[in-house]
Formats: structure tokens, sequence, C-alpha cells
């Protein structure tokens, strides 16, 4: 056992190779647990303790699946197919990621050398000094909370059978395909688009395909549109706490290597998510008359996702702005667009994952391309000489490629959500049927999330006093978010 000991800690063994950093590699599996966190049990507290009671369950139970199939799709096919050898300027080829042979050796990302106009090479291939398990393991992180996102803008009326179908047909040929675009060494990439971290590879793109997916299903019940309140709101700032601490591991991986743009980048996190957070509860406070819980929650994410495109190539003070114009505009389209918008009126997105997201992932994705910071894209982007607008020289036209990288991510979002779910409605009907809808949790899995009339009595109306349709239908005085949307202020 001694031997084995010393043999792991030689300089060179089979369990150490010369390429082997083990502090990168240290830092990176760190990172990924953290961003996993975010998802389970962070997500999936959070999303069982904002919804209404009767779908705690439910909710809860959507963001656990997803997590367990995103893993097993993601190993089986899809991996490679966001960063392995091209088969598409935007796609790559599918294979499994499962064998010995390729998991130990070291982590490379295939497309990714960037040549000059010449010929020449201008930005070797990506390749980290940890074996490529750590990174198949780190991007599944990111797949599966994109996923799990997404699931926010269908909470309390999808069918979980159409749900379990979604998720790997999106997976497949949605995600994929923004992830090896813009990060695997797809077209987006070679252009020079700045996605630090996922701003337009996850955000936009769970914010665009919610909204899609949101309208496809339809609608809650009326009741549950009207009136939505959380079941556990000291339960909701829990999962909040972890999806906010692990974001450290989200943008502090993004480099591949515990390097100085990794601090910098956990720095500027936490910076433009309190700024953001700050900003959003005083507008609650200076329009409503009183802070909310939900509506600092709300600005603590529009934060996090604002500085995820950005958060290694822009200055701090950046992330200082960022994060008052990620707590502002966002909470204007939230709470005064949505309210007057007859369109998103029509489509009910149960969390407001657009507004959160979709909105605060481009915003982020255009300040980049005005704060991208030219010495910080240096240690970092393939293309030599990124800079954004607000730095002269060629700034003008990375943010002409922001623009450009956020219309396709929108745009093929929009036409693939579409199409999955319309498929799959061939086979399976998308929302829930009436009866389960009136009755939740119990209706769906048989389970609720609360014993709450005695020790392991189900609950019965014809019992116990305050019936279910009298707590759906009851007024609720103090609702100031937009319809469709968990802001109760």
């Amino acid at each position: 056992m001694a031997e084995q000991l010393t043999n792991a800690y030689l300089e060179t063994s089979p369990s150490v190779p010369s390429w082997l950093n083990k502090g990168d590699n240290a830092w990176q599996m760190t990172a990924s647990t953290l961003v996993a966190l975010q998802s389970m049990p962070g997500l999936v507290i959070l999303y069982g303790s904002i919804v209404k009671k009767k779908w705690a369950v439910n909710s809860a139970f959507m963001a656990l699946y997803a997590f367990a199939a995103v893993l097993i799709c993601w190993v089986l096919l899809c991996y490679r197919m966001a960063f392995g050898d091209k088969l598409l300027p935007f796609w790559g080829k599918g294979a499994p990621a499962l064998g010995q042979k390729y998991l130990l050796q070291q982590a490379a990302v295939p497309e990714s050398t960037h040549y000059y106009k010449n010929g020449s090479i201008e930005t070797h291939m990506t390749k980290p000094l940890y074996p490529m398990a750590s990174l198949v393991y780190f991007q599944f992180t990111f797949a599966a909370i994109t996923m799990i996102l997404l699931a926010g803008s269908v909470l309390g009326r999808m069918n979980i059978k159409a749900w379990m179908a979604f998720v790997p047909l999106w997976l497949i040929f949605s995600y994929t395909v923004g992830a090896f675009s813009l990060w695997g060494g797809g077209f987006l990439y070679h252009w020079g688009v700045i996605d630090y971290s996922g701003g337009y590879v996850i955000h936009v793109s769970s914010g665009i395909a919610g909204l899609t997916a949101a309208y496809w299903v339809g609608p809650r019940v009326k009741s549950d549109r009207e009136r939505f309140p959380p079941n556990n709101v000291l339960l909701m700032l829990a999962g909040a706490g972890l999806l906010w601490m692990g974001w450290s591991g989200f943008n502090g991986g993004a480099p591949y290597a515990a390097n100085i743009d990794a601090s910098i980048a956990v720095l500027n996190t936490n910076i433009c998510a309190a700024t953001s957070l700050l900003v959003w509860t005083t507008l609650d406070v200076i329009f409503f008359g009183k802070p909310s819980v939900i509506g600092a929650i709300q600005g603590m994410m529009t934060g996090l996702v604002c500085i995820t495109p950005g958060a290694g190539v822009v200055q701090s003070w950046a992330a200082i702005v960022m994060g008052i114009l990620s707590g502002s505009i966002p909470w204007f389209t939230m709470m005064i667009l949505h309210k007057k918008s007859t369109l998103l009126q029509k489509v009910d997105d149960t969390l407001g994952v657009f507004h959160t997201h979709a909105v605060a992932g481009l915003l982020g994705g255009l300040l980049t391309g005005l704060f991208a910071e030219p010495v910080l894209c240096e240690l970092l982007l393939p293309v030599k000489g990124s800079r954004g607008a607000f730095y002269g020289g060629s700034g003008g036209v990375q943010l002409l490629k922001q623009i450009g990288g956020a219309l396709f991510v929108i745009g093929w979002n929009l036409v693939s959500t579409t199409i999955i779910l319309l498929g799959i409605g061939l086979f399976i009907p998308l929302r829930m049927p009436d009866h389960q809808l009136i009755i939740g949790d119990d209706a769906v899995h048989g389970e609720e999330a609360y014993a709450l009339w005695g020790d392991g009595e189900k609950y019965d109306p014809t019992k116990h006093a305050g019936s279910l349709y009298s707590e759906q239908t009851r007024p609720n005085q103090h609702v100031n978010g937009a319809i469709g949307v968990t802001v109760q202020l």
C-alpha cells in the first residue's frame, strides 16, 4: 500500500504521465463538482421550492431526471458531437466517450487549432494538462444545467413522458450544435465570437428554447397562472445559494486550467452577481415599496448569466457595469414589458427563463463585445488581437461578431426546439391532461412533497379545512409580477 502511494506521486509513472498537471486536474474536477452541485441539488431544490406546493415533486423530478439522462447521452454520443472531430461546420462526429484508451489520454479539443489566412498556425490546439475523463465530465455538467434551466419554462404542466423524450433529443439536435459551433472548433469559434463560459451556448439557448417549448406545450391551468406562490421561501434561498456558489466553478473552470484567468473570472462572477442583486432589489423597493426575496434571486441569476460570456476577458470595473445593466434591463423586460407585450402574455414561461437567461445572456454577449479587454483576451482567445469596441481598433468588428453569434443561436434553437416538440407531439401529448393539472403531484407521481395532514394520511378535501380548489382560486392582493412569470412581491 505504501509503495503504491509512493508510485502515485513519482514524477512519471503509469498514473502520472509526463503531460499531467495535478493542480490543473484537481481544479478541473473541483470546478466540475461545483457546476454539478448547481443542478443536483441546487436547481432541484430551487425548482421544488419556488413552485406551488402541488408541483413541488414534479418540478424537482424534472430536474433530477434531466441530470441523469443527459449524463448517459453525453458519454454515449453527445460529448464528441460537441467537442470531437468535425462533421459539419456546426457539428462534430458523434461517438462514445467510454473506452479506457480514450478517457486516459491527454485531453484535447480536436478542431480548436486556429490558422491565419495564409495557412500558418495562429493558435495551437487546446490541450489541457489532464486526462480526457476530466474534460468529458466538466462539459457534461454544462450540458446538464442547460437542460434543467430550460425546464423552468414548462414547469407545472408539461407531460412528464414528453419531457423524458425531449431531453435526449434536444441535447443531440440543439445543445451539441451550439457547443461545437462556439467551443468545439466550429465556425463561430474560428470566426472569433467570444462566449467565455456559455452566455450563448447555455443561457441564450435555454432561454429561447424554453420560451419556444412553453409556446408549444401550452399554458398552465388558469388558477395556477393567476396564483403560483413558492411553497418554501427559505429552501428556495438554499437552492439559489448553491447556484451562486457553484458559479465559481462554472466560470472558473472555463480556461481549462488553474491559471490567472480563472482567478479574474471567479472574482468578476461574484462582483457582477452581487451588483445585479442589489440593483434589482433597489428597483423593487422603488416601484413596489418593498424588497422581494424572489426578486433578489432573479437579480442574482441575471448577474451570473450576464457575466458568463465575458467573465475572464473583462476587467472588474466592467463587471460592475454589467451587473448594473443585468439588474435593470431584465427587470424592465420581466416586470414592465412582459405585462404590456401581447406575445409574451400568450406564452406561459413559468419561471421567466426568457428574461433571466435569454435576455441576460444576450445582454452579456453584447457587453462582452464592448468591454473585452485586449490583454485578458490574449490569455485565452484563439483569435489574436481580439478586443471590445470600448478599446478601439478592431473592437467594432467584435461587437458585430457577437451579434452574429447570438442570431445563429437564437435561430437554431427556435427551429430545432419546434421540430423536436412537434415530432414528440405526434406520439405523446405535450401537456398533461386537465385532471392531472388540477391535482398536481399526487395525480402525476402518486407522491406529495409534504405530509401536512397527519402521519402518512393522504390529503382529503372533504375532511380537511380549506379545499384544494378554494386554495387555488383565492385572490392574492400582493402580486406584482407579470402573468406567467413566477414573481410574487
